[in-house]
């Protein structure tokens, strides 16, 4: 488990540098003879999208499972907050058995920069599998927009079993693409 946050830490460390890159300047003419800079935004959060990411959850009776997940979800932002929503399903094998995980999530977050989101995550999750159960997830994560449509995103969510009595701990890496 520390290998794999620590393999999605560095890969989140490793897309920063895209965050720094520089917005074309614009300038606004004032009734002086001084211009004020404006910068373009870089990335609109706003609306639909859709993702693939990489997963590992881990569960006591669930072992170690890794697997692949699609997304899809839709977000508003409104000045430096953003919130929003998603469902996903993703495919998991090893530890107890193949199964799937479906899960609904709202997301609440800032805006930090406009090429990054910070955010809090919390919805539902049942696991359709040998183990089985539903969770209360919690969590968060972090997006950076690598270009004006893809942008890479890296997400903890922790289960609190409602049913089942099996609390997961889940990782995932990703891109969304935004429409």
């Amino acid at each position: 488990m520390k290998l794999l946050r620590g393999l999605a830490i560095a890969a989140l460390i490793a897309a920063a540098p895209a965050a720094a890159r520089a917005a074309d300047p614009l300038a606004v003419a004032l009734s002086t003879e001084h211009a004020l800079p404006v910068t373009d935004t870089a990335f609109d959060w706003n609306g639909f999208y859709a993702g693939v990411y990489g997963v590992t959850q881990t569960s006591l009776a669930g072992g170690m499972q890794l697997g692949l997940g699609v997304d899809l979800g839709v977000n508003a932002r409104f000045e430096f907050v953003l919130v929003g929503a998603e469902v996903a399903i993703q495919g998991l094998g090893g530890g107890a058995g193949a199964s799937a995980y479906v899960q609904g999530l709202g997301r609440a977050g800032v805006v930090a920069t406009e090429d990054l989101i910070l955010y809090a995550a919390g919805g539902v999750g049942t696991d359709i599998g040998p183990v089985g159960g539903t969770d209360a997830l919690l969590g968060g994560g972090v997006e950076l927009a690598l270009t004006d449509a893809v942008s890479l995103r890296g997400q903890y969510l922790h289960g609190f079993a409602i049913t089942g009595g099996n609390p997961k701990n889940q990782v995932s890496v990703g891109a969304n693409f935004h429409f």
